[in-house]
């Protein structure tokens, strides 16, 4: 099911600084949302209680060697909105999860010449975010101005950390998984969600528009971050897959939303130094699961 495919390959700079992307169309059917309300839990632990509830969760996950692992969580539910996080100053490549934040520099950016994307701009966002499509990514990499468009952007969403790849190496842009959260909470938060230093985020319908894309990746790329999902619920996610040329090892990253009794989670994982795809997939998914476990000790599940 997991393959890797000629997009990675086929030049050296592709090789060198991108995740995969798959081809074909064959998107996911999720079952639709649960409503409601989820029943009432006691109030969440202080911020220092869950991180380190977070790192006790993590710590049986913990691989040695090479491999490193960051994990970022947030209840969009919980009344503080505070980010539990592991590993938090810790770098990573962002491989294709970068393609999220390359959309909304493209929305961004549209917004501001009040306008809406091009009918090309728009198949290009799509193939980009269902489909992980690298060529689509160079082409809106160029369009935002590349790296100092991206950050701009995400200087405007209240992301701190990143820093985007050189030149065309959009997939070696650096992130941390707390600032990951902070980019899907600009897209999955209610309300408006921009930094502090600036009044305007993405618009309701550049968020949505987001929102949907990620909830239609296509079937063979649904793993990662949903595996931490309830039975039944919707998820949207974006992976990240690169091996690098220099030592042969993966960088495997998930970032998304997930549902869980009832409550909405925004989730990011980022490792390096796995030795095979495969090993990669199954630390972030276990990983994510081990998150949400420790994110919603608090959360009472539904009434039966």
């Amino acid at each position: 099911m997991l393959r890797i495919c000629a997009a990675c390959a086929a030049t050296a700079i592709v090789a060198s600084l991108a995740a995969c992307s798959t081809a074909g169309t064959h998107h996911k059917t999720q079952a639709p949302a649960r409503t409601g309300a989820p029943a009432p839990g006691p109030p969440a632990p202080p911020r220092e209680k869950r991180g380190a509830t977070l790192a006790r969760a993590l710590k049986p996950l913990l691989p040695g060697g090479d491999t490193r692992l960051a994990v970022a969580v947030l209840d969009l539910d919980s009344a503080d909105q505070e980010i539990a996080s592991y590993g938090e100053d810790s770098k990573f490549a962002t491989a294709s999860i970068v393609k999220v934040n390359i959309l909304a520099a493209l929305l961004l950016q549209a917004e501001d010449e009040d306008r809406e994307l091009t009918p090309a701009e728009r198949r290009h966002a799509e193939e980009m975010i269902r489909s992980s499509d690298n060529a689509a990514a160079h082409v809106l990499w160029r369009a935002i101005g590349e790296a100092e468009g991206l950050e701009a952007a995400n200087e405007r969403l209240g992301l701190s950390s990143a820093q985007g790849g050189p030149d065309n190496r959009w997939g070696l842009t650096q992130t941390t998984a707390t600032d990951q959260v902070r980019l899907l909470r600009a897209v999955f938060a209610r309300g408006p969600v921009a930094s502090t230093s600036s009044p305007d985020g993405l618009s309701p319908a550049s968020r949505a528009y987001i929102r949907e894309l990620m909830g239609q990746i296509v079937e063979e790329q649904d793993w990662g971050v949903s595996a931490a999902a309830s039975r039944d619920s919707r998820w949207a996610l974006k992976n990240g897959w690169l091996q690098r040329n220099t030592t042969g090892l993966w960088v495997i990253n998930s970032v998304g939303q997930v549902t869980v009794h009832g409550h909405r989670y925004l989730v990011s994982v980022l490792s390096s130094g796995n030795a095979s795809m495969r090993s990669g997939i199954t630390l972030v998914e276990r990983a994510a699961r081990a998150a949400i476990g420790a994110a919603s000790a608090h959360v009472r599940p539904w009434p039966q």
